[in-house]
C-alpha cells in the first residue's frame, strides 16, 4: 500500500515538472520555433534525460531578460 503511494507521488511529481518545463519553454521568448521544438521532442521521447538536461541547461530568468534588452 505504501509502494503504491510512493509510485503515484513519484509520477504525480514527475509530470507536474514535466508540463511546467514544456510551458516554460513554449514561452521562451530567446529560442526560435526549431529550438522550441526539439527541446520539447527531447523531452517527450527521453522524459527524464530531456527533463534534466533541460532543467540544468535553461539559463535563469534574469539572463533572458538581459538579453532581451541588448
Amino acid at each position: 500500500m505504501l509502494w503504491r503511494i510512493l509510485i503515484i507521488a513519484v509520477v504525480v511529481l514527475f509530470l507536474v515538472l514535466w508540463v511546467r518545463a514544456v510551458l516554460d519553454l513554449l514561452r521562451r521568448p530567446d529560442l526560435s520555433g526549431g529550438a522550441k521544438v526539439v527541446w520539447a521532442l527531447g523531452m517527450l521521447v527521453v522524459p527524464f534525460i530531456g527533463l534534466l538536461v533541460y532543467t540544468m541547461l535553461r539559463p535563469a530568468d534574469s539572463q533572458i531578460a538581459r538579453g532581451r534588452r541588448t
